[in-house]
């Protein structure tokens, strides 16, 4: 009796050929998964890069001015109309020599400014989103894994940070910061206190999503199996939660961090901010909005940069979410 053609062995790879393609096969961890993810996300990866590129352009802004521009403080007068106090040139004074233009009145290089004040915006939003992330992760995971009297008494406290009216306490503690304190002087000091505010004040944003994803954590097998081991708590929270927290908490800074950037702006453009001469974004805006009639392109690199900045980190955060936990979407 003949073999159908759908059965012939002859045709078919010995087992042990087959073993030996399975071992090639390599399995990924988490993390490679997330990159696949993003990766396919274009919108996102292009935030990202561009979000690179900004840090970059802080981190090397005096070699960049250098080259391509001129001392941020450096007057240019004679490039600017003495009579209307606007760059004689048209488009800002925009030109090889001065990229973004001219400033009205003192005719400073507007594109060396912006670069500068990226150092300032950029510093601050990093280390707010740092001491928020900080004490957010610290207070949630002890709410969330303790419960009880203690979860209430965090919630309660987080409640009352979320009511807290920010913007009116950092327009009067900025407003009477001293010459000197805490060993710190001049813009070092002005730049720790609106780290501090906008640091200090935020956790509770970070808090809650922690001690949320704190609590289901808590409940789940592997916690069970390090109890039932003699685990002891430290070991639980710093080697079986914070590892699972990574994620979320990743995903929360990116998005946090355009939200301090526009802080410090606002304070910047209130004239609480960094103080002149030193470069900061908002404080750009608010000199331009003094001259948005006469001379209205002085508004536009730094309002750009910051709409830029902003969109580039949303949009950078919202792929990051979906590649860490594509059920969100």
């Amino acid at each position: 009796m003949s073999v159908p053609p759908e059965m012939d062995t002859s045709t078919m790879a010995p087992p042990e050929a087959v073993l030996e393609g399975a071992g090639r096969i390599q399995g990924r961890s988490l993390g490679q998964i997330a990159w696949m993810r993003l990766k396919r996300d274009k919108v996102a990866l292009a935030g990202g890069l561009f979000v690179i590129f900004l840090v970059l352009c802080a981190v090397f802004a005096p070699f960049i001015v250098g080259v391509l521009g001129h001392d941020p403080n450096e007057f240019h007068q004679d490039l600017v109309d003495a009579d209307l106090g606007v760059p004689t040139a048209p488009f800002g004074g925009v030109s090889r020599d001065f990229l973004f233009g001219l400033e009205p009145v003192n005719g400073r290089d507007l594109f060396s400014r912006v670069l500068y004040g990226s150092q300032i915006s950029l510093l601050i939003a990093f280390l707010a989103t740092l001491l928020s992330v900080a004490i957010g992760t610290t207070m949630g995971v002890i709410a969330g894994y303790f419960g009880g009297a203690v979860d209430t008494l965090i919630s309660r406290t987080m409640d009352i940070f979320l009511a807290f009216p920010l913007l009116v306490f950092a327009l009067a503690l900025a407003g009477v910061i001293p010459d000197s304190a805490f060993g710190l002087q001049g813009d070092a000091l002005r730049i720790a206190v609106i780290i501090f505010i906008i640091g200090f004040f935020n956790w509770p944003y970070v808090g809650r999503i922690v001690r949320g994803q704190t609590l289901s954590l808590r409940e789940r097998e592997f916690v069970d199996a390090a109890r039932s081991l003699g685990a002891r708590t430290p070991y639980i929270l710093s080697k079986e939660l914070l590892p699972n927290l990574i994620a979320p908490i990743l995903v929360y800074a990116t998005l946090l961090i355009p939200s301090n950037i526009l802080f410090e702006a606002a304070l910047s453009f209130l004239g609480v901010g960094v103080q002149p001469p030193r470069a900061s974004w908002g404080g750009m805006l608010a000199d331009a909005a003094k001259w948005y009639q006469t001379d209205p392109w002085f508004m536009l690199p730094p309002g750009l940069a910051i709409f830029f900045t902003v969109l580039a980190f949303n949009l950078f955060g919202d792929g990051l979410r979906d590649a860490l936990d594509p059920r969100s979407r």
